[in-house]
């Protein structure tokens, strides 16, 4: 090796850790499905996907596996050959994924409720905010839809970071995109449930500043309840989606 270029590779700084391929593709299909750009029931045809995202096939073929499994896509048993589509949302699905969601949050509401009074207040501080801008996106006219729901998803982030360990957020991180996909299909149809949903955030503010953890993971946990009623009701009206 010459003296010059034992010196450019000695002085070359190290690469960043970048995201693998499968794991960039599958990013970007899940937030193509969350934010229903993939509508629900549409197929999914992996050289199409290949072609659109400028990749092969193979990171793509690893990234619909790892959907599969998560249950954003699914299969067709009875087809000769692999037939993916996006999974459709049903009232089935939306009723046990917010469940999930509400015992995994409502966990992380009683480890919030735990810590330190100047940590809870801290909390509750921001959370007081967030709700009052939720309640505001709800009045403005027009309503901007995306703002109603990044201000109620900030709300409920907000207490999981305080209050969820690192195996308790991985949980969070699988599954709360899964609920979102109904959220975003269905929130104009929501909007004559905003004030309740208010009260019920204030009550989880509450139970948090105040250090009652039975409290904080139960208020919790009825917000995700009674949610999935709601959406449970507005899905019988409005028809699955993605199920015909």
């Amino acid at each position: 090796m010459s003296p010059a270029r034992s010196r450019s590779s000695s002085s070359a700084a190290p690469q960043a850790p970048r995201a693998s391929r499968p794991d960039q593709v599958y990013a970007r299909l899940r937030e193509l499905i969350v934010q229903g750009q993939l509508a629900p029931g549409s197929r999914i045809v992996e050289t199409e996907v290949a072609s659109r995202l400028g990749v092969s096939r193979t990171p793509v073929r690893e990234a619909l596996q790892r959907l599969q499994q998560e249950g954003y896509v699914l299969g067709s048993p009875h087809a000769q050959q692999s037939r993916l589509t996006v999974a459709p949302l049903t009232r089935s699905d939306v009723h046990e994924l917010l469940q999930i969601v509400g015992a995994i949050e409502g966990l992380a509401a009683r480890g919030a409720a735990e810590r330190e009074p100047v940590e809870r207040r801290a909390l509750a501080d921001a959370l007081r905010a967030a709700n009052a801008e939720f309640q505001r996106a709800a009045r403005d006219m027009p309503v901007e839809h995306a703002r109603l729901y990044d201000t109620d998803e900030r709300f409920h982030r907000a207490i999981v970071e305080l209050g969820a360990g690192p195996r308790l957020l991985a949980l969070h991180e699988a599954v709360k995109p899964q609920a979102e996909r109904y959220i975003r299909m269905y929130i104009t149809l929501l909007m004559d449930d905003i004030a309740t949903s208010v009260d019920e955030h204030a009550e989880i503010v509450s139970a948090i500043e105040g250090g009652d953890a039975d409290a904080a993971e139960g208020s919790v946990e009825t917000n995700w309840r009674h949610a999935a009623e709601r959406l449970s009701r507005v899905i019988e009206v409005a028809g699955e989606r993605g199920s015909w």
